[in-house]
C-alpha cells in the first residue's frame, strides 16, 4: 500500500506541547493523524475530542475506591451480602 505525506505548518510551540501529549497517552504525531483522518472518513464529519484526564481527575482514579481489604473475592462477596441481609 502507498503512503502519501501530508503536511501541516504549525507553530513549534503547538507541535512541541502537542507531543508531549501524545507521547502520555503513548501515541506519535502520525498516529494521532491517522487516528484523525480515519475517523473523518468513518464518521463523514469532524470526529469528537479526544482528551486527557486533568489532574484533578488524574487523581481520583489513583485513590482505592475502597480502603478494605479482602483475602479473597469470595470474602468480599459475602461482606456485601451479609450488609444486603441487615440493610
Amino acid at each position: 500500500m502507498r503512503s502519501d505525506v501530508v503536511r501541516a505548518r504549525v507553530s513549534s510551540e503547538l507541535k512541541h506541547d502537542s507531543e508531549e501529549i501524545l507521547n502520555q497517552m503513548g501515541m506519535s504525531m502520525s498516529d494521532a493523524i491517522r487516528i484523525f483522518l480515519n475517523q473523518v472518513t468513518l464518521r463523514h464529519e469532524f470526529p469528537i475530542e479526544l482528551r486527557v484526564p486533568n489532574p484533578e481527575t488524574l487523581n481520583a482514579m489513583q485513590e482505592p475506591v475502597c480502603k478494605e481489604t479482602y483475602e479473597s473475592a469470595g470474602d468480599l462477596f459475602d461482606e456485601v451480602l451479609e450488609k444486603r441481609v441487615h440493610d
